[in-house]
């Protein structure tokens, strides 16, 4: 399946997203979620998040902003996801920062996540190594944690993807940069955590993680370029961009800047 298709057929069947995200970003990650042509279902109540997320099309567990009970929640998603074989996105936000999430992240990366998606920083605490994040903001490079990534691929046999000025998409055998100009996103609250979300959607579209997490960097990279050329500032910026996803067309992943790095 081609990129092209993936996004076509991401339109065509709208897939349910089911979000346990943060409270900053919920209304945002909603928005993108219709805007780019999928279902938003936002929900955090513990009883309900597993057999929810046995029905949805795909997951995503975001700790931005987690309460004890949203942990609750979140664990009892997974569990429910893992055991109907519903893919599900691991955002680790500011792991390695904070304790508590941190132990958390590591506790369920025992389910194997289908995407494994955050920055560099979030990356190298996930996989055990040192890093300098300083809450959600990265202060280590994509290069730094691309061997990390890697070994976070081979060993839960997820797909990684790494947030940059070119995202990287790592799984056990191959490593592709995406290449876009998203500075327009980095100037705005859930630009990140709402990508999460798409792919997640992306996920439930093909058998191929791989192939579905570069379409959503893709797609939301580019409608970011595209908003940026009609912005004049973050509050235009975020309008913008929610045009530019739904007005999106598959066939503008075709000018997409794709780079394959080496996976030695």
């Amino acid at each position: 399946m081609t990129l092209v298709t993936v996004a076509q057929k991401y339109r065509q069947q709208s897939p349910l997203v089911f979000c346990l995200t943060n409270t900053v970003v919920t209304n945002f990650t909603a928005n993108v979620l219709l805007a780019s042509g999928a279902a938003p279902a936002m929900t955090n109540l513990p009883g309900e998040a597993g057999p929810f997320a046995a029905v949805a099309s795909a997951v995503l567990v975001n700790l931005g902003t987690p309460s004890t009970e949203q942990l609750r929640a979140m664990d009892e998603a997974v569990r429910g996801a893992t055991k109907a074989g519903t893919p599900w996105v691991l955002d680790p936000v500011a792991v390695g920062a904070l304790p508590v999430r941190t132990e958390f992240a590591r506790k369920i990366l025992a389910q194997h996540p289908t995407l494994i998606r955050g920055n560099a920083s979030e990356i190298l605490a996930l996989a055990g190594y040192q890093s300098t994040g300083r809450g959600v903001d990265a202060q280590d490079t994509v290069s730094a944690a691309i061997s990390a990534g890697r070994e976070l691929a081979q060993n839960y046999g997820s797909v990684v993807a790494i947030s940059g000025a070119a995202d990287a998409i790592i799984d056990a055998t191959r490593t592709t940069l995406v290449h876009s100009n998203g500075i327009g996103l980095t100037g705005i609250t859930g630009g990140g955590c709402a990508l999460g979300a798409v792919c997640a959607g992306m996920l439930a579209i093909t058998d191929d993680p791989f192939e579905a997490t570069i379409a959503a960097h893709g797609m939301y990279g580019l409608a970011a370029e595209n908003a940026l050329a009609l912005s004049r500032g973050p509050g235009s910026f975020a309008s913008a961009f929610l045009d530019e996803l739904s007005l999106f067309a598959p066939e503008e992943l075709l000018n997409l800047r794709l780079q394959e790095a080496n996976h030695a």
